[in-house]
């Protein structure tokens, strides 16, 4: 594969911080349902050691913490500097007594993690080439009775009516059909790849664990969206503007240059039908 490409699929995850941490809090009212969800499945008191799979910059590792009052959350990332504003966000929350942080680079570094009676993967799973031996180290790690939440799939975010005016309607489902494709070959570079069927609840049965539910949580902002979320909106679509060159057709590029032109009325910072819905999904599965 050739050194552009790589270049188009590798993620700089630090350049990302931004997008991330922003994208995280706007999911707090998802994240906050999700996890009152696992505290149906295990009890809060039986929760000692949390780990947090793929952490970024830790806003998941805090709503850990608070809904597991008496976890250890271990944020776990390989990337520093995302690692460095996790702590520092635990440090603000006044719960850098139970946030550490960990780096960690999976799959080669399952040793060091160490047990957990929660894990949470969190949209990391398909950043590890074999995602069959992740599971069975993450079954490996759970102690008798504890839970796995794998975060994967769902439904692809929205922002835009199908005809926004400009441009050829349908611009968000073209940008999917893009974004496969770069998952597609993100996913051929990974060390160790293995193409699976993504059913996740024969996956985590395969490796000895019992499922035990699988939840869709929607997050639904409609227009007009408050400014956060505008800013939010023009940093996704920047990223995908860089990463999707190549696999979007002229005239969507043109559109979405338009999109980012804070000074255009039709841009995302002007708009007043840019909107946010979109629903994450969540796997768990239990160690006997």
């Amino acid at each position: 594969m050739s050194s552009h490409h790589h270049d188009k699929t590798h993620i700089d995850w630090d350049e990302m911080s931004p997008l991330l941490e922003r994208g995280a809090e706007l999911q707090g009212p998802v994240h906050r349902q999700a996890v009152a969800w696992l505290g149906e499945q295990v009890p809060a008191a039986g929760v000692r050691r949390i780990l947090d799979i793929g952490s970024g910059p830790g806003v998941m590792s805090l709503v850990l913490a608070e809904a597991f009052p008496y976890a250890e959350v271990v944020a776990v990332d390989a990337t520093v500097p995302l690692l460095e504003l996790a702590r520092a966000r635990a440090e603000r929350a006044g719960l850098g007594d139970r946030v550490r942080t960990l780096h960690a680079e999976l799959p080669d570094d399952f040793d060091a993690l160490g047990e957990a009676d929660l894990i949470w993967a969190g949209s990391s799973l398909h950043h590890i080439g074999d995602q069959r031996a992740a599971l069975a180290g993450f079954s490996r790690l759970l102690r008798p009775g504890g839970l796995l939440a794998v975060v994967e799939g769902g439904l692809p975010a929205r922002h835009l009516p199908r005809d926004i005016g400009i441009g050829r309607p349908g611009l968000e489902a073209r940008l999917d059909a893009a974004s496969a494709e770069w998952f597609l070959a993100m996913r051929a570079e990974l060390p160790g790849a293995k193409d699976e069927i993504e059913d996740w609840r024969a996956l985590m049965a395969a490796v000895g664990l019992a499922p035990s539910g699988t939840r869709s949580f929607l997050l639904d902002i409609p227009a007009p969206v408050p400014q956060t979320v505008r800013e939010q909106l023009a940093s996704a679509f920047a990223w995908q503007r860089k990463v999707l060159d190549g696999l979007l057709a002229p005239d969507d590029i043109a559109v979405v240059d338009r999109l980012l032109d804070p000074h255009d009325e039709q841009g995302l910072a002007q708009r007043p039908d840019v909107y946010l819905l979109t629903a994450r999904t969540v796997h768990t599965a239990r160690r006997g």
